[in-house]
């Protein structure tokens, strides 16, 4: 498999667990929302927690000293999305079925940034839009910087590293 196909395959994958939390924060939204319909007060706490019908928590919305946070968790208790917002920005980070994180999608102070990790933890793809241009890193299992490609002002760039980080190739 090619790595433009590998990407989008975790493209497609992104953006189906990008439609399922999606679905989840309205379903708490309308819970909460018709939990209070009947009310003109607001309801403050500092957690909210949607239960399945076997009682076991499956969303947490809570606030923190560092910000508000909902964690989506699956049917064994494993935390498989966060959605925070912090005083870096707004961050959405997916795990897989052993609660290592293997997606980050970030929002900072130099612009968007989209992060693939492998099941050892390593990033191994980073795609970053700053105010220079957008940028893709891919880096080797060991997590070494393999090939960046990128668009600046100046044009299109590519570059290729050796498993030292010495450059091997690049264009122009």
């Amino acid at each position: 498999m090619t790595t433009e196909e590998r990407l989008e395959k975790m493209e497609k994958k992104v953006k189906r667990n990008n439609r399922i939390l999606l679905a989840f924060v309205l379903l708490a939204v309308i819970i909460i929302a018709a939990g209070t319909s009947y009310r003109k007060d607001d309801i403050e706490a500092r957690s909210f927690k949607v239960v399945d019908h076997n009682g076991k928590t499956r969303a947490t919305l809570d606030v923190d000293k560092d910000g508000p946070r909902l964690r989506l968790t699956d049917e064994n208790g494993k935390t498989r999305a966060i959605l925070v917002v912090d005083k870096y920005g707004p961050g959405l980070g997916l795990r897989d079925e052993n609660g290592k994180q293997r997606v980050g999608l970030v929002v900072d102070k130099d612009g968007p940034g989209l992060r693939l990790f492998d099941q050892n933890r390593k990033a191994r793809a980073w795609l970053d839009v700053h105010k220079d241009g957008p940028r893709l890193k891919l880096f080797d299992e060991n997590g070494k910087s393999r090939a960046g490609m990128g668009v600046t002002r100046d044009g299109p760039g590519l570059i290729m590293f050796d498993e030292n980080g010495k450059p091997v190739w690049w264009a122009p």
